[in-house]
């Protein structure tokens, strides 16, 4: 069991009514600390109905967005995630930089030792687009595994 002290930062959990943000607002994510960063473990979260609009067009984008990670001292709350990647729900960019906006915001508030989000939005124009975002901590092995998943990736076509 969790002490309430280690929850002090988790706010959106519980018996309250959930407000949803419809413009991305990445100050939703909440984070709870690492029981056990002694041992390396991979958390991975996979939202299949993700949306977000196109820059120019104002269209929606559809997606499957991945995000794997190795925490070292915390982790993302779910909830907090969720209400997260649902904030981009009227926001527009481009799908590469959907994750990568999403990577960075995940790195500032955690700084995990790796992290992958990966995007697998759906056809526009007969055209799907699968953009991978690569993070591993400066100066570790995580570094080198980011840069090894990203040639892995290209080596095999990602499909």
């Amino acid at each position: 069991m969790r002490s309430e002290e280690d929850l002090k930062g988790v706010t959106l959990l519980g018996n309250q009514k959930t407000k949803y943000k419809y413009d991305y607002d990445p100050d939703i994510l909440e984070f709870f600390f690492n029981k056990h960063e002694d041992n390396d473990y991979m958390v991975t979260f996979n939202c299949p109905e993700f949306t977000s609009l196109c820059p120019k067009t104002g269209q929606p984008d559809f997606a499957e967005i991945r995000i794997s990670y190795i925490p070292d001292k915390k982790l993302v709350e779910s909830k907090s995630l969720k209400l997260y990647l649902f904030s981009f729900r009227n926001h527009g960019d481009f799908h590469e930089d959907v994750c990568n906006i999403i990577m960075k915001d995940l790195v500032k508030l955690l700084d995990p030792k790796y992290i992958e989000v990966e995007g697998i939005f759906t056809p526009r124009g007969g055209i799907s687009i699968y953009p991978l975002a690569l993070y591993g901590r400066k100066g570790t092995m995580y570094e080198q595994k980011a840069s090894d998943r990203l040639w892995s990736s290209i080596d095999r076509g990602r499909r």
